[in-house]
């Protein structure tokens, strides 16, 4: 099958690619760098460079093509200190071309990647494109199928811990304890993107998508254990203490409210309701695998 991938090679992109390759298919990448295009091409896949604000690049990329792979990012849009930014508006836009993109390329088969709490309307924070996005490809015709992914927090989002664990020797977050939460790895989520191509497509899915659960506490004990640091200690700090100190470092308002209100639907449990309703079997990578890689990453910086 041909396919589009749009997300270029990052933490699931790249063994995506790879996995989809390995089967036969025929990939196409997008990627806004156009550096990328060799490492892209050294994976067996072709390169399309541009970006996902070109609805008529998109429109030319997708055309063509059985399945198309959609994601958005914030880092997509600029960084998270870009002040001038309307994150959650860009890349609801996002939703709009590509939406545009597929009527206009005739494609009938698309996989989204979007995210726990995007069933939220309200209440999820930063989320909140994903609910976005969500409702915008829903408006497709409806021989348009599309399957939904919605993974939880990803592991890699633990590595922007290393700055406090480095300068104040702690992780201070408005959320811990020792309640559980699920975690997936980028790995688990690109088994499950290739799965879900490889099966019948029909009308809207929704698949959620866990590697395994664990609380902050154990997080910070596991964390700290695999960096030489065994009284690494994970702490709960208000809301406002902690958008107070991401707004001190220059973070953009609308991602640092964004943040401190997601991570507060998550430690009060709302953010994982239909999560938890719908709760899949976890995938095969557990935190504990995740933790050399931290460690690896920790001791090089």
């Amino acid at each position: 099958m041909n396919i589009v991938l749009t997300g270029s090679l990052g933490h699931i992109g790249k063994p995506l690619t790879q996995e989809l390759v390995k089967k036969g298919h025929s990939v196409t990448v997008i990627s806004s760098n156009a550096e990328r295009q060799k490492d892209i091409e050294a994976l067996g896949a072709k390169a399309a460079i541009g970006t996902m604000q070109d609805a008529h690049f998109l429109s030319a990329a997708f055309r063509g093509a059985d399945i198309v792979y959609l994601m958005e990012t914030l880092d997509a849009v600029g960084g998270f200190f870009n002040k001038d930014l309307d994150f959650i508006g860009t890349i609801t836009e996002i939703g709009y071309n590509y939406k545009q993109a597929i009527e206009a390329s005739g494609v009938k088969q698309v996989v989204h990647l979007s995210s726990v709490g995007a069933h939220m309307d309200k209440g999820n924070g930063i989320l909140a494109f994903h609910y976005n996005v969500e409702q915008i490809l829903k408006q497709l015709p409806e021989d348009v199928s599309i399957k939904f992914i919605r993974p939880v927090g990803f592991y890699t989002n633990f590595f922007a811990f290393m700055r406090s664990i480095k300068g104040q020797g702690a992780i201070a977050e408005n959320y811990g304890g020792d309640k559980k939460h699920p975690w997936v790895s980028p790995v688990d989520i690109a088994t499950v993107i290739a799965e879900e191509i490889s099966t019948p497509f029909e009308g809207r899915k929704i698949r959620y998508v866990a590697s395994d659960e664990v609380s902050p506490n154990e997080i910070a004990s596991l964390l700290g254990a695999a960096i030489g640091k065994p009284d690494l200690k994970w702490s709960v700090i208000p809301d406002d203490e902690l958008l107070d100190n991401w707004l001190a470092i220059g973070m953009n308002a609308q991602v640092a409210q964004g943040f401190a209100e997601m991570q507060a639907a998550m430690h009060s449990g709302v953010l994982y309701e239909d999560f938890y309703r719908n709760k899949p079997v976890l995938g095969e990578v557990r935190f504990t695998e995740f933790v050399k890689e931290f460690a690896a990453v920790y001791h090089q910086q």
